[in-house]
């Protein structure tokens, strides 16, 4: 019966997403050599952003109206410290052993004195919190980024990231702590509607943004570099089959 359920849910979500699958460029838009299903993300991104607008920004300026500062931060602390053994994971098979051990503690003593990481005494005591996923992992091992992709209602990823993160989900507690599957959603919606709430005061920077779209595919592949080698890029382009052969150099005169 579950099955069936998603397979309408599926089904719907591909009609729904059907008629903004491809977009026109904008004329004279730079092209990038990382994003080479442009016209298709750009129909994705349409799509995300129709949603966000309709219905997760106006439930997160609710649930900040109607849930008190003190309550978020406490939920907020609930699942970034849920998402510490992922952390912890990675940290170690990256070879980062000493933050992983970091990791545990701060999951552990967030998990005890922190009232079950309601509250984070871990940073007040200066253990510090790290980021590390198994997109960035991959990057460690030297798994290209490949091309970028506009996730359904995930947003922004590439081909790297996109796998990593269903990796992620497994190593995240609550998805063993719920047994009951509504339950489950209904924690995930939570958590994904309290980081919609805390990206509101960011909106305003893509008011005056000529094409946001192209602006958020630049960040966050700069961003995730950066995560990966703490430089931007951290690894060669991929190459634009289209893009012209640069010109040989010329030999120097002879005399």
């Amino acid at each position: 019966m579950l099955k069936d359920l998603f397979a309408r849910t599926a089904a719907c979500f591909i009609v729904a997403i059907g008629p903004c699958a491809c977009v026109t460029l904008p004329p004279n838009a730079p092209r990038s050599a990382q994003d080479p299903f442009e016209s298709f993300n750009r129909g994705v991104y349409k799509f995300n952003d129709a949603i966000d607008r309709g219905v997760v920004k106006p439930a997160a300026k609710g649930y900040t109206r109607v849930v008190p500062k003190p309550v978020r931060i406490g939920i907020s602390n609930v699942f970034s410290n849920l998402e510490q053994p992922t952390v912890m994971i990675n940290d170690a098979l990256q070879g980062k052993l000493r933050a992983s051990a970091n990791d545990l503690g701060r999951f552990l003593f967030n998990l005890t004195a922190g009232v079950g990481g309601l509250l984070d005494p871990a940073t007040r005591i200066g253990m510090d919190r790290n980021d590390a996923d198994f997109g960035q992992t991959l990057g460690v091992w030297g798994v290209h980024a490949g091309p970028f992709v506009e996730l359904p209602l995930f947003g922004p990823s590439d081909m790297r990231d996109a796998p990593g993160k269903l990796v992620d989900t497994y190593t995240n507690p609550k998805q063993y702590i719920f047994s009951n599957t509504y339950v489950k959603y209904g924690v995930t919606g939570l958590s994904f509607l309290n980081t919609r709430a805390e990206l509101l005061s960011l909106d305003s920077a893509l008011t005056n943004v000529y094409d946001p779209y192209t602006f958020i595919r630049d960040a966050y592949l700069q961003h995730r570099a950066y995560k990966i080698s703490g430089q931007v890029p951290d690894e060669a382009p991929l190459v634009d089959p289209d893009a012209p052969a640069p010109a040989p150099l010329a030999s120097p005169p002879t005399h």
